[in-house]
């Protein structure tokens, strides 16, 4: 009989961090946009079915899932909902909905007041009728656990969940960390996959999406993106908001290793956001009409020539040859009138000696 060492070893090489699938796809825009974030905390992850959106043994969160594929086009914002385990050591009791990126939990939420749930807070942003608001603070880190749908998931969740407890704890973060398992959230080939919700230093609340974590990678975590705000760049899948490509947050964003990425590199004159601007120095630039015209710095001091049909017919030729033919004109003009002078002179001199 084989040992229970053996069996996970096993078990790890076909499903866990050793897996052959580990690292073969690129992770980054796995990951749809969104706006907003909605944690239904129900149960324990080692109950949860593999539909619990679905299943009849469990009404309440089939409920949820109903009622937000009902009001979805009704929702002003991007919204993600997810199902979270329900600890009550941790302070999480069924029927506690958490919402990011707001900061805010409701308590008490059961299967007969999911509509005015959604009517009140997800649809018209307003305070719940029939909750109190709780404001909470620190950063939270999800891991998807849900072994009944993937068990890729069921086996690398419980890794990761267990050794993110041990390093926070030595780490003396138990009361700024709460670390919490989650169902279903896409891309289970991805596992481990993690979400964390952080504040920036700024104090802006941040979601990042993780795919292949393994427990060597937890101290990165930690130490690096909840601690310094750098994300971890070769294991991201995405993030909630704009894609860094999108949005303002590329040009603060930062990548573990020192590496920055999305950053925009300002000119002394040119605004990231408006590479088209008049004021570029040196290069190309690109003119109207697609013409591309090459200046040197010097001659940007000089009046800009009005552009006339004939202008964008010649197009980048005459923009980069236009100083050489005035200096050449220039020289040949001046010969040309030095000749004219010497015939004039020489004339008047015939005539007086006539």
């Amino acid at each position: 009989m084989a040992s229970a060492a053996a069996v996970a070893a096993e078990d790890d090489a076909v499903n866990g961090f050793t897996r052959s699938e580990m690292y073969s796809e690129n992770l980054a825009g796995t990951v749809d946009a969104y706006d907003r974030h909605v944690f239904l905390c129900y149960k324990s992850y080692v109950s949860w079915p593999a539909r619990i959106e679905a299943s009849d043994a469990d009404p309440f969160p089939k409920r949820v899932a109903a009622t937000f594929k009902a009001r979805k086009n009704d929702l002003p914002l991007k919204t993600k909902i997810t199902v979270c385990e329900a600890r009550e050591e941790a302070g999480f009791a069924d029927g506690d909905v958490l919402i990011f990126p707001d900061m805010i939990k409701y308590r008490g939420l059961e299967e007969s007041n999911v509509d005015g749930f959604f009517e009140d807070v997800l649809v018209n942003g307003k305070p719940w009728t029939a909750g109190v608001p709780e404001v909470f603070s620190g950063s939270h880190v999800y891991v998807c656990a849900h072994g009944s749908r993937d068990v890729r998931c069921g086996v690398c969740g419980p890794v990761l969940i267990k050794k993110l407890h041990e390093e926070i704890e030595l780490r003396g973060l138990k009361d700024q960390i709460s670390v919490t398992a989650c169902s279903h959230i896409g891309g289970h080939k991805y596992a481990g996959n993690v979400i964390i919700y952080s504040p920036r230093a700024d104090g802006k609340i941040m979601g990042h999406w993780y795919g292949y974590v393994t427990p060597n990678d937890v101290p990165d975590l930690l130490d690096q993106h909840i601690a310094k705000g750098e994300v971890i760049q070769r294991l991201l899948r995405g993030q909630m908001g704009p894609s860094v490509a999108d949005g303002k947050e590329a040009d603060d964003q930062k990548v573990a290793n020192g590496e920055e990425t999305g950053k925009v590199k300002k000119n002394n004159h040119v605004e990231s956001d408006n590479l088209s601007s008049k004021e570029n120095v040196g290069g190309c630039c690109q003119g109207v009409n697609g013409v591309s015209c090459c200046r040197s710095a010097s001659l940007e001091q000089n009046k800009e020539i009005e552009e006339t049909p004939e202008t964008h017919k010649k197009g980048s030729k005459i923009c980069s040859n236009w100083p050489q033919l005035q200096q050449r004109d220039i020289r040949t003009a001046v010969g040309v009138l030095g000749a004219v002078a010497v015939v004039v002179v020489a004339y008047k001199l015939y005539r007086r000696a006539a």
